[in-house]
């Protein structure tokens, strides 16, 4: 075989592979561009604590001048249940429960027992800008 067909095959072999390469086959929607600096930082420091069958949510916020600049107007609480007989392993989904204005970073609700409860808190800026999740805090309420 002489070099010019060795290349050819080369290269006809190397976009079959490119092609057939097998992807997640997952598309997320798109992200608007963002300047440094422009971002909300996320919640941070998120707990909780009981008292009978409420619970209060607490978290903190802080702004970074050079990578997270932007301040938050308000918090918005999202959770998810789970019943305590349910399999391990199964999916929830969040919603949103409830929209906490700055400077307030404490949210109260009442809760059901044998429900597992799961809580995360997202910070949201002017004009919808939105934070990262903040770390998801767990609780089993027992009978």
């Amino acid at each position: 075989m002489n070099l010019g067909k060795k290349s050819f095959c080369f290269g006809l072999v190397l976009l079959m592979i490119t092609f057939l390469v097998p992807a997640c086959g997952k598309k997320g929607p798109p992200l608007s561009p963002v300047k440094d600096g422009n971002v909300l930082a996320a919640p941070e420091n998120l707990s909780y604590s009981l008292e009978k069958n409420e619970v209060i949510l607490t978290w903190g916020h802080s702004m970074d001048p050079v990578n997270a600049k932007i301040a938050p107007e308000a918090f918005r609480v999202y959770m998810g249940t789970k019943d305590l007989n349910g399999c391990q392993g199964c999916p929830f989904v969040f919603e949103s429960v409830g929209v906490v204005p700055m400077p307030e970073m404490v949210y109260r609700r009442s809760l059901k027992p044998k429900v597992h409860y799961y809580f995360r808190v997202q910070a949201i800026g002017k004009e919808e800008i939105k934070s990262p999740y903040s770390k998801t805090c767990s609780i089993d309420v027992e009978p």
